[in-house]
């Protein structure tokens, strides 16, 4: 992930360069679940014509979409809202902790995917073997580093601590319902899961 002197900094941004390179070349519509403070959504926004961001934090859409135009902003739950359509990319950041079920979390972001459209998911797990706490390590480290040489930014999206699945258990979940799915545990407490929708 290239590294962004000067830009503000903190866990998910950090992510956000594996999402902007999962997007096809095809593609021009994008989904920002959860989107919080919209940083996501604006970096999609500079490639794609057609953004579409939500998150059912009022207060914290409200205030990303006075910073922000040209983009769709969305109060509602992804779960149950009808976009009426599909997307050529979704993204969620550190959001798939957040659904009570996660399985069926997936399988609601893989359905608004479109044919051929791409899905990621940068989630947050908890520490289950030795193996994760190591990776917990790093994530230290790397935190310091980062934070010492970068603008540390705060976002204003809820959030959820320790996260209710295992890194086990979420690879587990991915397997299971997104058949082909890439994934990669990384420091910072996040793993990635990236899943290419079949075409028709």
């Amino acid at each position: 992930m290239a590294e962004r002197e000067g830009r503000r900094w903190n866990h998910n941004i950090h992510f956000h360069s594996v999402v902007l390179g999962a997007v096809p070349a095809h593609a021009s519509s994008a989904l920002d679940v959860g989107t919080g403070d919209g940083m996501l959504a604006v970096e999609l926004r500079r490639t794609l014509t057609d953004v579409v961001a939500i998150d059912s934090s009022e207060a914290v859409l409200n205030a990303a979409a006075k910073q922000h135009g040209g983009i769709e902003w969305v109060l509602g739950d992804v779960m149950t809202h009808d976009f009426g359509r599909t997307f050529d990319v979704v993204a969620a950041v550190a959001v798939v902790h957040h659904f009570p079920d996660l399985r069926r979390g997936l399988r609601r972001l893989a359905a608004v995917t479109s044919p051929g459209g791409s899905l990621v998911v940068v989630g947050l797990a908890r520490a289950a073997s030795v193996r994760d706490h190591l990776y917990g390590v790093a994530g230290v480290v790397q935190h310091r580093w980062y934070s010492h040489r970068r603008t540390m930014w705060e976002h204003s999206a809820p959030t959820v601590w320790p996260p209710p699945h295992t890194y086990n258990e979420a690879r587990a979940a991915a397997a299971g319902v997104l058949p082909g799915a890439q994934w990669r545990q990384y420091p910072l407490w996040r793993y990635v899961l990236t899943w290419r929708k079949p075409a028709r």
